[in-house]
């Protein structure tokens, strides 16, 4: 199912948006989740994970540019769409990496256009999932949104790019769930997303993200195989 977020300070064109969306997906036979937020704030302060974000710049406050430098630092991958009455902000928008700039009153068939794009993108990503539990909740967590798996005891930390989530899990079990997944564990408290290497010495693995993390020595010529084959397989020339 599509989780998608519509962010507009102007309460009627924020439901007319949202209800179009909602048109549009339900002929194309397409689940979908809709929220609706009326601030910057809002949408920002929101715990859930956007697969779709349509975010309108000129806002009072926090304005959608400045919104979405933000948004950006939580979710790098997400795709964002932005909403506008004016083509002032048309470069700008390359900056946060935006997907597509519309412009107010919307064409149906442009917005039609541009979520088929949209889908057709979102499908291209990894769907692998886990489902973890804390609290007698349940949290579905997408396979490509794990930076790595951080053990401490009997919690484990889930660090991605909207940040940690904390559940209780045994680390033999999860590395068994995620057993030719991608994912190696380069040390005893480390489970690693092999898809976000960027680099890596003796001692240490450096993320896409800046992060260090440390290597044990018994492990490293067995990771160095495990991360030339995921370069292999996503296209690296070696």
């Amino acid at each position: 199912m599509l989780s998608i977020a519509v962010c507009d300070d102007e309460v009627i064109e924020c439901c007319n948006m949202a209800r179009k969306i909602r048109d549009i997906l339900e002929e194309m036979k397409i689940p979908c989740l809709i929220r609706q937020f009326q601030s910057g704030r809002e949408l920002l302060q929101a715990l859930e994970s956007f697969d779709i974000v349509f975010l309108d710049i000129i806002m009072q406050e926090l304005d959608g540019m400045k919104t979405a430098k933000i948004f950006r630092e939580k979710a790098s991958d997400k795709i964002l769409i932005f909403v506008s009455s004016s083509r002032e902000y048309v470069f700008e928008a390359y900056d946060v990496e935006a997907f597509q700039y519309l412009l107010k009153p919307v064409n149906d068939r442009k917005l039609k256009s541009v979520l088929q794009k949209a889908v057709l993108k979102t499908e291209s990503r990894s769907q692998e999932f886990i489902i973890v539990s804390r609290e007698r909740q349940k949290k579905k967590i997408l396979l490509d949104d794990i930076y790595y798996f951080e053990i401490k005891g009997r919690t484990v930390d889930v660090h991605g790019p909207e940040g940690i989530f904390t559940y209780y899990e045994q680390i033999g079990e999860l590395e068994n769930r995620l057993r030719d997944k991608g994912f190696f564990r380069c040390h005893k408290s480390y489970l690693i997303n092999l898809k976000y290497v960027d680099g890596y010495n003796r001692q240490d693995v450096i993320l896409e993200n800046g992060e260090k993390i440390v290597i044990a020595k018994r492990r490293y010529d067995e990771f160095v195989r495990e991360v030339f084959g995921v370069m292999r397989k996503n296209g690296g020339i070696l």
